[in-house]
């Protein structure tokens, strides 16, 4: 079937071809060309082909009087009999593309064609050039006016005059008008009267002859519609023609609904989505605002304790719930003029206005009053459904300008104190004051030490003994990292850990210390040493980051350890989260064969409850019990009691910082079996503890030893 835009060409090319045959008063007549051809047969088509690429060939008018006698040709049959007769002339268009062939045959010879039946022959094919130019200009416009018509971009055009000459349907819908309604108005009944006057000056210089300022690129303006609302809208425009023969184009398309994105994110950018609070951008502007108009504030920064273990473990519905009810009641203690603002996941911000007119002694009072208000206002307890839950909070104070020139300086300064105010007990509240500032910087050159140090090999293990008390047999170690410093020799761990755990270090350390502790138990093994047990200390950092499992998995493996052999000492902070995504991987490696120790039992908030859901193998009882137990009826009471506990949770218990033979018989006869301390061994390198496991009675190398 033929398209239908075509058929109009087709039907003037058969009128071309009829003219022709009548011209020469020959049976068949046609046009030959790339596509289908127009007016013979099938097989006439097939028979005239030599022909048509012989004319195409010699790009003038072709005439064979008698195929069978002429050299460059056979007869061949058509319609059952021969083509003898061939005239045909190309069609070629200005371009000097040749389009086809208009061609007349007969299967009788006859004579050469006259020069005028020649020419005339020739103008038929011109005409047929023309015919199939005009059929694609046509098809061109029909093709135009279709997608004009079909394009979802609203397309108007105007004269010189403003008058509008042409609105497709797109732009009849975005405009609210009925079709055809919108040509011949005045296009300035689609600008709002406000804008109308710009749009009147614009279209003015336009037509004195000035250039489009617009043209070829998009603005966003507003249209009026026929109801009288208002649509923003993308525009284009373009001109051509001068003075009164001059056209404007213009190609609208409907923004709102990237307005309204827009606007949303403008609104997530300086808002928080779980609460709707002021975010830090937002907060950071509140706070520059402020101290350009000259008005002292006083920031305060709440670091809300427990919320992250409830989102843990309840689930992330019970967390935003308890956000929302603390939120609630932190607005209703808050002074007039406060700002609340979250800050990241569990820390909340409260921005204070100075009071007037301003004094230095009036915010910081005021500052801290608002903290008691807010401590006292978490201290009570949330019911979230059926679960009655409890938070706290550490506060840093800061005030603007004395702390901080701007908002950065400002939050940073208040950041500072928070961190300060978390190393404090339950409600601890640090202002800050310079030092802190000082201290950051000595605390992060601290810590570009510590990777160029664990670099350079600089950190190293050490490994100090565990025993038996009955027998004073060795039965593990517990590896502790070191810090051989270029020029200040051995660190102690107390004088870099608190730089690591702080920062995004704790990760990494945590894992370069379980493998050199695995590389270390390995290398023993492998020497045909005593086998013995390898304890790690773990950073909070590496059970929240949720590989611990697969780590600690992966270094077992790669350094053909059993998992007996590695235990993993976790601190109460750790316990108390008491969450999935703590007890999970613990419970893993519980599972394969990897010990878990309490570490410091007795010093912090861990409960019976959380030994009895914890997947523990061992519990560690402080030194700072130890220490007094001679001394303190209370120590002596507290270290029994956790011996009992171990007993009746079927659970070691090694207590640590055994240091004289009085604490070593009171804690035997207290029934504890297993001890550590300077009475037994200081951590020593891992070489020079394989050196003393390989003496003919290992055992005396750690039994009573100072």
């Amino acid at each position: 079937m033929r398209d239908a835009r075509t058929a109009p060409v087709e039907a003037s090319l058969q009128g071309l071809i009829d003219l022709a045959a009548d011209l020469l008063e020959a049976p068949i007549a046609a046009i030959l060309g790339a596509g289908a051809p127009i007016g013979p047969r099938a097989e006439e088509a097939n028979a005239l082909a030599p022909f048509r690429d012989r004319a195409i060939a010699r790009g003038d008018v072709l005439v064979v009087p008698d195929a069978a006698i002429d050299p460059q040709f056979r007869a061949g049959s058509a319609g059952g009999g021969a083509i003898r007769f061939f005239a045909g002339a190309p069609l070629i268009d200005r371009d000097g593309t040749c389009l086809g062939v208009l061609c007349v045959a007969d299967p009788a010879p006859r004579p050469p064609l006259a020069d005028r039946t020649r020419r005339r022959l020739a103008r038929l094919s011109d005409l047929a050039v023309a015919v199939l130019a005009q059929g694609r200009r046509t098809m061109a416009q029909r093709d135009a006016e279709g997608f004009v018509a079909a394009t979802s971009s609203a397309l108007i055009t105007t004269d010189a005059t403003g008058r509008i000459t042409f609105a497709n349907p797109a732009c009849e819908t975005l405009l609210g008008y009925p079709a055809g309604a919108l040509a011949g108005r005045d296009v300035a009944s689609i600008v709002p009267l406000r804008l109308r006057g710009h749009h009147v000056a614009g279209m003015g210089a336009l037509t004195a002859g000035g250039p489009p300022k617009l043209s070829g690129r998009s603005v966003e303006v507003t249209a009026l519609r026929a109801d009288g609302g208002e649509v923003p809208i993308e525009l284009s425009l373009c001109a051509w023609g001068e003075g009164a023969a001059m056209g404007v184009g213009a190609v609208m398309r409907d923004i709102s609904e990237r307005r309204r994105r827009n606007a949303r994110l403008l609104r997530l950018a300086h808002e928080d989505p779980g609460t709707g609070l002021p975010n830090r951008v937002r907060l950071s502007g509140e706070i520059d605002a402020r101290l350009a108009a000259r008005r002292p504030v006083g920031l305060l920064t709440l670091g809300v304790d427990g919320l992250r273990a409830v989102t843990d473990g309840f689930g992330s519905g019970i967390g935003a719930a308890l956000l929302e009810a603390l939120v609630v009641r932190l607005a209703g203690r808050l002074p007039p003029g406060a700002l609340l603002a979250r800050l990241g996941e569990d820390e909340l911000a409260v921005l204070l206005a100075a009071t007037e007119p301003p004094g230095e002694a009036d915010l910081e009072a005021g500052t801290e009053a608002c903290a008691e208000a807010l401590f006292a206002a978490l201290a009570e307890p949330v019911t979230v459904g059926h679960h009655v839950l409890h938070v706290g909070a550490r506060i840093g104070a800061a005030q603007a300008p004395r702390d901080g020139a701007d908002a950065a300086e400002l939050m940073a300064a208040a950041d500072l104190a928070l961190e300060r105010a978390r190393h404090m007990g339950p409600r601890g509240y640090r202002a800050f004051t310079p030092a802190m500032r000082d201290a950051a910087k000595t605390r992060r050159d601290l810590q570009d030490a510590l990777l160029d140090g664990l670099a350079a090999g600089e950190v190293a293990l050490h490994y100090q003994p565990q025993i038996e008390l009955a027998t004073g047999r060795l039965r593990g170690v517990e590896a502790l990292i070191r810090w051989n410093h270029p020029t200040r020799g051995l660190l102690a761990p107390a004088e870099f850990l608190p730089a690591i755990e702080a920062s995004t270090l704790a990760t990494r350390f945590g894992q370069w210390c379980l493998d050199e502790a695995c590389h270390q138990a390995a290398a023993w093994r492998k020497a045909g040493l005593p086998r013995i047990g390898v304890a790690v200390n773990l950073f909070d950092a590496q059970i929240r980051a949720g590989t611990l499992a697969e780590v600690v998995i992966q270094a077992l493996a790669r350094h053909r350890l059993p998992p007996e052999i590695l235990e993993l000492e976790v601190t109460e902070m750790i316990a108390l989260a008491d969450a999935p995504a703590t007890l999970e991987p613990l419970r893993r490696l519980r599972a394969l064969g990897v010990g878990i120790a309490l570490d410091d039992f007795g010093t912090g908030y861990a409960s019976l409850s959380t030994l009895k859901s914890f997947p523990l193998t061992k519990l560690k009882i402080d030194r700072g019990f130890v220490r007094d137990v001679l001394h303190d009826a209370h120590d002596a009471t507290i270290v029994k009691a956790v011996l009992d506990i171990g007993r009746s949770l079927d659970l070691i218990v090694i207590a640590e910082g055994i240091e004289t033979p009085e604490q070593e018989a009171a804690l035997m006869g207290m029934g504890c079996r297993y001890a550590q301390g300077y009475r037994y061994g200081r951590p020593v390198p891992g070489d020079l503890l394989g050196r003393r496991l390989a003496e003919p009675v290992p055992a005396k190398a750690f039994s009573r030893s100072a």
